[in-house]
């Protein structure tokens, strides 16, 4: 008797855990059934404006790449759409023939690298300063430091500024005014407080001063919106002409890729000229032909290095842009 209730009674259980099963496996396939049906026209509309929007985006710099790419002689007559004709080099190849294009690059390379390394430095150790309370008025500083981010004095002061500086014609104009930067301070003081204090607190304990801290702790932690400020920093200093353009008027050889770029977007047909007389080869005769190739190859030139550069960071830059933007 023990066993026959026995059985019935895991008979039972069997019958009640199928139950359950079969009434789980319903509910999902409910809901897989109200997915489709709701959410399926919505998915397809959102990957088709995203996928659309995304081509439309990247198709100016691929029409830029295959016209450079192409033979002068169908870029000249309007035949590059979709696909580069007649496959060459010869436009970037030519491009070397432009004597102070390679020096500019070398400016802007210099200035990227000098003023984003010292702003990022900057900014982390002042968005430090600025969490300790043991620093003398820091709230006043602080607050002195986002207040510069409201006014702006205009272009004839900040020139008659930098005049009495004595940074006009001088490399340094492109590095002392962009090594505080205000909204990257921000981002790294608020970065830095989301790091859990009893790390620091513990290591001054052991007997840690706060610039061991600030080098073995709140430096390694910080590598995302370091990487964040130094994307900014280094597309800020990469696209800038500006200041070359109204600082430089003496120093042609200060002259930034970006300046020269301006310029020859506006002179491409006095380039062209110049080419032609500066050299003899088919190339150079070819790539002086036509002044759009002018405009496509070195706009090239000035956008592949920060295309380059943005994918290795750009994992840290989305994770040090959200956290650095949570508080405030």
């Amino acid at each position: 008797m023990e066993e026959k209730n026995f059985e019935q009674n895991n008979m039972q259980e069997n019958k009640q855990g199928k139950l359950k099963i079969n009434v789980v496996d319903d509910k999902k396939g409910a809901g897989r059934k109200d997915r489709k049906a709701g959410d399926i026209v919505f998915y397809i509309v959102d990957y088709a404006f995203f996928i659309v929007f995304t081509l439309a985006c990247l198709f100016p710099f691929y029409y830029l790449f295959i016209n450079t790419i192409s033979a002068p002689e169908f870029v000249g007559r309007g035949e590059i759409n979709f696909i580069p004709r007649g496959f060459t080099l010869e436009n970037y190849i030519a491009l070397t023939s432009v004597s102070d294009l390679g020096r500019s690059v070398v400016v802007t390379i210099a200035r990227t690298i000098l003023g984003t390394a010292l702003m990022v430095a900057a900014s982390s150790f002042v968005g430090y300063l600025v969490t300790k309370e043991e620093m003398w008025h820091r709230k006043f500083w602080y607050r002195f430091l986002v207040i510069t981010m409201y006014f702006n004095a205009g272009l004839i002061p900040w020139y008659l500024n930098m005049l009495m500086l004595g940074l006009t014609d001088s490399f340094a104009a492109y590095i002392i005014p962009g090594i505080v930067a205000p909204y990257n301070i921000i981002l790294v003081k608020t970065y830095i407080e989301s790091i859990p204090g009893e790390l620091q607190e513990s290591a001054f304990i052991d007997g840690a001063s706060y610039m061991t801290v600030f080098r073995k702790i709140i430096w390694p932690l910080s590598k995302p919106i370091l990487a964040t400020i130094a994307i900014f920093g280094a597309v800020g200093n990469w696209n800038s002409f500006q200041d070359s353009l109204i600082l430089m008027p003496n120093a042609v050889e200060l002259h930034t890729l970006q300046h020269k770029l301006y310029v020859y977007l506006n002179q491409s047909t006095n380039l062209a000229s110049v080419m032609n007389t500066g050299g003899t080869s088919s190339s150079v005769l070819n790539f002086a032909v036509n002044g759009k190739i002018v405009k496509y190859t070195i706009s090239m030139v000035s956008i592949i290095p920060i295309l380059c550069v943005y994918p290795f960071l750009q994992n840290y830059f989305e994770e040090g842009i959200m956290l650095g933007a949570v508080k405030g």
